[in-house]
């Protein structure tokens, strides 16, 4: 696409005026590493047209292949007009850089700048040079407070704000610490503080490069409050809460009661009830962080906020305060909460194409949800799954053609409160935790085996800030019972780790996971994503089991001797241990386009009653959200190559896998994206009998399978519908010194993948 709009299009210069000059470059040149270039060059008011992969101006393509005639064709409304050489704006740029250095605190920094101008191309380049000079620092603080309570108030925290001598002189983070000092106060019950609040008065003339600084604290002059108001601490006084039906509510805190159906009142609280809605005064009383007689704190109401709307019970959450209005000259705040309910009830039902390795099927779901299921904010949910899908297996006579079949049912609820042994850890209340129950049942019929799976999960999930969030499982049992074998298929079965997944097992596990994460829905920038995850498995029974002396059993090792283990409902459970931590990281180049890279590694460690993990536990490498050259569970462990016409099914004990993708914008809801992926699955088992699968430190990076690739995405709102071609160039399983693709031998069609998604990868 993008060759054929470069052949396509016409001179990049085709829309730019006689006598001007396209701005084909803007460079930046700073003699001081310790000034960022790129939030320098941002002050620039010259900007290049935009590029992506960083020398294609395709928007300037776009609008270069529009009709000179029309001013309204639609090429131009997507594309991007070419951005003119101005010497109005060269001197801005020059102003503005001079102001960013000067609040930098570098007083005496030098800006040229250097045109070159190619007048038969009708081109220009463009450099800005800065010799920042020497940078002003902080020689001493003189603080000035407006009462003695401002200044203890500042004293109990000063390790975290007084400014150390030396401190480079920055009026960045002078705007920084304000923010701080103002949050400081308004924690403290100083309602009506703000930034106009604090002042700063820097002196350069006492010292050479040396700033005395002044910082006054609980300034008053030209405030719009009254002075009294903004040097008095208030308190939280009543509380009144509304739920009103609709999208917005509007609702006066003079409306009257009696326009409710129900008012439900405890200590110096309201509940406002509409028709039709039923939620316990319990609820809010736990939701709420802020209590009447407590000093106003902003923090509190900001947690009260993020509260209400993780019950998911409502679209609008609204918190007002207003002065007591039986004690006006008081300093008692009440606090007006307005919420708008979702729906009750909700059902969806989706369809989808499958496409395993070329096999296609169907699959549908049904979704039920109900919120505030025992009028107590539980949200209960539903699913119910159905799947089919025409599958090829190779036979000794040739091939066969059968049809996969599955059936499950998923139920969860939700709880705003801790049940069960959560109750009693107090510590947790602050935390708004959530009880969570989930218990689902999966039947996956194949001519080979027919297959059961049960699983049942409760837990908790909590978080402790807007980026931190926890889910601890105290129990999460899976129990996998198989039937109606077919004996050729098993006993046809040498992979020992294949094998084990034909087995009858229970899984009874508890899981901890910690997420950090500092994306915002619809906010553009650069953002972090880390998971951490760590699960054991069998150690309650295990100890169950020794101290009761339950009666071991044996099975026939598949190699050799004999494996005893315990039973537990006669069947044999899983005992490991694993985790696995993944870290994402995107950065933003301008607005139209990011790069995104991301880390992954994982281990898993049977022992005890177990010689192999469970199959469902194991990692595995390719597909559409790893290495997406590859097929999912066709590539490893190590440079294992499975048998021709094998169904693939590799997973193994250890995985560790790296993605880097550059993401840009197309035309208008259309995304593209060029990739690069690392990685491969690995075994630390020793009983694993296939070979070239085990992990060994000195040789492991030999057997690292590399793919690339390109892929567009489509924003459709709801989701993103994703399209991604891999491409294989390292094969770890192919024969050493000809792992390269490139230069070894002639790329085939089974180099590369072709891969369809929901979602980004990561």
């Amino acid at each position: 696409m993008l060759a054929v709009l470069i052949l396509s299009s016409c001179s990049s210069t085709r829309f730019v005026p006689e006598n001007k000059y396209l701005l084909n470059k803007v460079e930046l040149e700073v003699d001081n590493p310790e000034i960022n270039k790129e939030e320098a060059k941002s002050f620039v008011r010259q900007k290049e047209n935009y590029k992506i992969l960083g020398f294609i101006r395709f928007y300037l393509l776009l609008y270069n292949m529009s009709s000179k005639k029309k001013t309204d064709d639609w090429l131009k409304r997507i594309g991007e007009a070419p951005q003119l050489y101005d010497e109005v704006m060269d001197e801005r740029s020059k102003e503005q850089l001079k102001q960013y250095l000067d609040n930098k605190g570098y007083y005496r920094a030098d800006i040229t700048s250097k045109l070159e101008l190619k007048e038969k191309r009708k081109k220009a380049k463009l450099k800005f040079n800065i010799d920042t000079g020497e940078r002003y620092t902080i020689n001493h603080v003189r603080y000035h407070f407006a009462t003695p309570k401002l200044q203890e108030i500042f004293t109990k925290d000063s390790v975290n704000l007084r400014f150390r001598k030396g401190t480079p002189f920055d009026i960045y983070n002078l705007e920084k610490q304000q923010e701080k000092i103002v949050n400081l106060y308004r924690d403290n019950g100083y309602f009506y503080f703000s930034k106009n609040q604090i002042k700063y008065k820097a002196d350069t003339t006492q010292f050479e490069k040396r700033v005395v600084l002044d910082l006054y604290v609980g300034e008053t002059r030209n405030a719009q409050v009254d002075s009294a108001k903004i040097l008095r601490p208030y308190y939280f006084n009543n509380f009144y809460y509304s739920i009103i039906p609709g999208t917005s509510p509007n609702m006066s805190s003079s409306r009257s009661a009696a326009e409710f159906s129900d008012t439900i009142e405890w200590d110096n609280a309201k509940l406002f009830l509409s028709p039709d809605i039923h939620y316990p005064a319990n609820l809010f009383r736990r939701t709420t962080q802020m209590k009447s007689g407590d000093l106003y704190n902003s923090t509190d109401v900001e947690n009260t906020f993020n509260g209400l709307n993780r019950l998911r019970q409502f679209r609008y959450v609204d918190i007002q305060f207003e002065e007591n209005t039986d004690s006006p000259k008081s300093n008692l705040l009440d606090c007006n909460i307005r919420l708008s309910p979702l729906n009750k009830q909700s059902v969806s039902l989706d369809v989808e194409g499958t496409n395993t390795s070329g096999n296609l099927g169907v699959a549908g779901n049904i979704y039920y949800q109900h919120r505030n299921l025992f009028r107590g904010a539980e949200v209960f949910q539903i699913r119910l799954k159905g799947a089919i899908e025409r599958m090829q297996r190779q036979m000794e006579n040739g091939s066969e053609t059968f049809n996969t079949r599955e059936f499950g049912i998923e139920n969860s609820i939700t709880i705003p409160k801790l049940l069960g042994p959560g109750n009693y850890i107090r510590s947790f209340e602050k935390n708004l935790p959530k009880t969570v129950l989930n218990i689902g049942f999966n039947f996956q019929r194949r001519p080979e085996y027919t297959r059961t799976i049960t699983n049942v999960r409760f837990g908790y999930d909590w978080k402790t800030s807007q980026n931190y969030t926890h889910n601890w499982n105290l129990m999460d049992v899976n129990f996998v019972h198989l039937f109606e074998f077919d004996p050729a298929f098993i006993d046809s079965i040498q992979d020992l780790y294949i094998k084990s997944s034909f087995t009858d097992h229970f899984i009874f596990a508890m899981n901890y996971s910690l997420v950090y994460n500092n994306q915002r829905l619809g906010v553009k920038g650069n953002y972090t994503y880390a998971r951490l995850n760590v699960e054991s498995a069998g150690n309650f029974l295990w100890a169950l089991s020794k101290i009761t002396g339950r009666t071991k059993y044996d099975d026939p090792n598949y190699d050799a001797g004999l494996v005893e283990y315990y039973r537990y409902l006669g069947t044999p459970y899983a005992q490991y241990l694993k985790a696995d931590i993944e870290v994402r990281r995107a950065i933003q180049l301008d607005q139209y386009n990011y790069i995104v890279g991301r880390a992954f590694f994982g281990i898993g460690y049977p022992y005890g009653n177990s010689r192999l993990l469970p199959f469902e536990k194991q990692y595995f490498a390719g597909g559409a959200n790893g290495i997406r050259a590859w097929q999912v569970r066709s590539l490893g462990p190590g440079n294992y190559k499975a048998p021709v016409g094998f169904y693939p099914n590799q997973s193994s004990d250890l995985k560790l896998e790296a993605n880097l993708e550059y993401r840009y914008s197309l035309i208008g809801k259309m995304e593209g994206a060029f990739f690069l992926d690392a990685g491969n699955i690995w075994a630390i088992n020793k009983f694993d009998n296939r070979e070239g699968v085990r992990f060994k430190v000195n040789d492991f990076y030999q057997q690292i399978a590399v793919g690339t690739g390109t892929g567009f995405r489509f924003n459709l709102n709801y989701f993103i519908l994703r399209v991604d071609l891999g491409m294989k160039l390292r094969d770890p399983s192919a024969e050493a010194g000809k792992r390269w693709i490139i230069g070894n031998r002639k790329l085939t069609a089974d180099d590369f993948n072709l891969n369809f998604a929901i979602g980004y990868p990561f």
